[in-house]
């Protein structure tokens, strides 16, 4: 066994002990408590899903997740949930999208943390040839020839619908071949082959089987958007909540966050 290999098994130990001591309080984990309520929106669903086993075994506290887009009117969206009346005890969804429930009142003044930058991608069926989107010229030519492009309900549909596709110059010839997609991953979509071009944020298009990631829209054109969590009005365990939020905001879970495609927003201090 070499040095060098010593010294990388070594630093994925300290990641891993610095995650489990933001998560932890200190104490004995209490395996009667209450679970915490989390809804998160697609964005940042597979760094989400990576982080939290490693909360719940560290605070022997379980997490209990739903899911659905930041915005729009679908059943399983988070302002849905939210208006039925669903446990939540944290809330993850694009910043504009959390602000508006901040003033609605369905989240707490002051709680919101950002958590990463996103940027919006394309993808293709794999096994269909990669089409150039490398610059705003060939982005055009690429959305002009495509018999059918799929995007999401979300913030990056919404970007692609209402200001993309015009700041372009080609709603016209493009938006009627447009499919908007509602409780389903864009990605999806493009493997079953229901659509030849898929748009979605980026780490919402690299966990799906079946496509192939093309890349991101040229930086000319690009809208990033920030994820943030934010405490509901309506939670039970505002304590606990704090506290995964912390967790998942760590400079350790950072490696874990850019894995997955996005940028991390780390917190700075205590």
């Amino acid at each position: 066994m070499t040095f060098p290999t010593l010294t990388r098994r070594a630093a994925l130990l300290l990641a891993a002990l610095a995650l489990a001591g933001c998560g932890s309080l200190g104490g004995k984990p209490d395996i009667t408590a209450e679970p915490i309520h989390v809804m998160t929106s697609g964005g940042f669903t597979a760094a989400y899903n990576e982080l939290t086993p490693g909360y719940e075994k560290a605070n022997g506290r379980k997490v209990q997740t739903a899911y659905g887009a930041s915005m729009g009117a679908a059943s399983d969206s988070i302002p849905s949930r939210l208006a039925r009346g669903e446990p939540a005890d944290i809330v993850i969804l694009a910043r504009p999208a959390l602000d508006a429930l901040v003033a609605q009142g369905k989240v707490v003044s002051g709680s919101q943390v950002d958590l990463v930058r996103s940027s919006i991608g394309f993808a293709v069926r794999t096994g269909t040839p990669k089409p150039d989107i490398s610059t705003v010229d060939a982005l055009k030519r690429t959305l002009l020839a495509a018999p059918s492009i799929a995007y999401s309900a979300s913030a990056s549909g919404t970007y692609y619908e209402t200001e993309l596709l015009k700041k372009l110059g080609i709603e016209d010839q493009v938006k009627p071949k447009s499919q908007r997609i509602l409780s389903e991953r864009v990605g999806t979509v493009v493997a079953r082959g229901d659509a030849a071009l898929g748009l979605q944020q980026v780490s919402e298009l690299l966990p799906i089987k079946g496509i192939d990631y093309i890349g991101p829209l040229p930086a000319e054109v690009q809208r990033v958007t920030v994820f943030s969590a934010g405490i509901a009005t309506g939670a039970k365990q505002p304590e606990a909540a704090r506290q995964l939020i912390r967790y998942i905001n760590s400079p350790a879970a950072a490696p874990v966050i850019e894995r997955t495609g996005l940028e991390a927003i780390v917190a700075r201090g205590p």
